[in-house]
């Protein structure tokens, strides 16, 4: 499981470095400031994430799926239904049913900070 950690914390980090110059540069001249910040706070997001992903991989030897998919898969339902929401709102066709998908996401990232948390506490009192 560290190793699709590993993977997927770099591939998110790189595709926030990526998101984030587009939208600074790119997508300011067409998004509302409203749109803009709220596609900053899935790069955001996206990239706190990559790096508890990363942190994740590299210390903890055995890390249990359960954690590491809450974690990925929240970052993807999170971050990448607000980037949907944005783009089809300047289209003018908002993807709608990626609205509940956003709050699912960030269900998830609880989920896998609580997991995060039982981990360290096993391995602080184990």
């Amino acid at each position: 499981m560290s190793q699709i950690l590993l993977f997927f914390g770099a591939i998110y980090g790189m595709l926030a470095v990526i998101f984030g110059a587009f939208g600074a540069h790119a997508l300011k001249k067409v998004l509302t400031e409203e749109q803009l910040k709220s596609f900053e706070t899935g790069v955001k997001y996206q990239m706190y994430h990559a790096l508890v992903l990363l942190i994740i991989g590299f210390n903890i030897p055995q890390p249990s799926a359960l954690l590491g998919w809450s974690f990925m898969l929240g970052i993807f339902m999170f971050s990448f239904s607000i980037y949907g929401l944005v783009l089809s709102d300047v289209k003018g066709k908002k993807l709608r049913f990626l609205g509940p998908v956003t709050p699912l996401g960030g269900l998830l990232l609880i989920i896998g900070w609580a997991l995060l948390l039982y981990t360290i506490s096993q391995t602080v009192h184990g």
